[in-house]
């Protein structure tokens, strides 16, 4: 028999708990250790030497006290910097989060697409490399927000989302008389997806792809095969799982927290403050 499989995921924020949620939802038998690196956000305005040195220093850091069996490096700009270094210095499994463009292409009817995520991202040459290879018959709508980010934060922290600032955000995919209807709209930070559904309200026709049930479906797939989720080899004498939530600033609310992680899959969870 084996304990409980732990995965650990890493973002700047809470965003990467919407990736958190699409993995709790597959129902598998496993612990979140979730690192929030609230002192160092957000991660797309570090220099890529700072930065790794940071991811190296949090995994290093979590790898020792948690064992985690895989790291999902819930940040877009991580994933795309420095999935390859971090993949060679770890003999751990990493997940890196790619924006959904391939699918949402492949699927569009009108060929016209959104992109929204950070400045940063929009703008990074990786970006360019995924609509050349899946997007290249479409017409992608870039646009980059830094304030969509402070809405996510502030929803998980029991504040209300304004839906003005929202709709302002969203103009560029609003209908015209002109141009053909963008029918999908990439949710390219993982941020992102907690408002989706004050994305729809805005929005009603359009389809919010983000990258959730493939992360999921990959991590799965990998502690499989690794015989982690096989219920008659992994042991877990309570039935309840407390997953751990790490912040490296400041903790929020404890109460208004913990009934938001409740509706993210979280049933049991403690929050932790470290010095990393």
């Amino acid at each position: 028999m084996v304990n409980t499989p732990s995965i650990l995921v890493i973002d700047s924020g809470v965003g990467g708990l919407s990736v958190c949620q699409s993995i709790l939802a597959t129902g598998d038998l496993l612990q979140v250790i979730y690192f929030a690196d609230d002192a160092f956000a957000p991660y797309g305005l570090l220099n890529e030497e700072v930065l790794e040195a940071r991811l190296e220093k949090i995994v290093s850091s979590m790898l020792a006290i948690h064992q985690p069996h895989l790291v999902v490096l819930a940040c877009n700009t991580v994933s795309t910097l420095l999935l390859p270094q971090l993949r060679a210095q770890f003999d751990v499994p990493f997940v890196g989060v790619v924006p959904a463009i391939k699918p949402a292409a492949k699927n569009s009817t009108t060929n016209r697409i959104g992109l929204l995520a950070t400045p940063a991202t929009v703008k990074r040459a990786y970006i360019d490399g995924l609509i050349a290879s899946f997007a290249d018959d479409c017409d992608v709508i870039r646009v980059g927000s830094n304030d969509l980010v402070l809405q996510a934060e502030g929803l998980l922290a029991g504040k209300n989302v304004s839906l003005e600032v929202i709709e302002s955000i969203l103009k560029p995919f609003v209908p015209d008389d002109i141009s053909p209807r963008v029918d999908a709209v990439v949710l390219g930070c993982t941020h992102f997806p907690l408002l989706q559904r004050y994305f729809h309200t805005v929005l009603p026709e359009v389809a919010w792809v983000d990258s959730g049930a493939a992360i999921a479906k990959r991590v799965h797939n990998l502690l499989s095969g690794q015989n982690l989720l096989d219920p008659d080899l992994v042991s877990n004498s309570s039935g309840l799982i407390e997953h751990q939530i790490y912040f490296s600033k400041s903790l929020p609310n404890d109460v208004v927290f913990k009934a938001a992680l409740v509706k993210l899959g979280f049933i049991m969870s403690e929050l932790h403050l470290i010095n990393v």
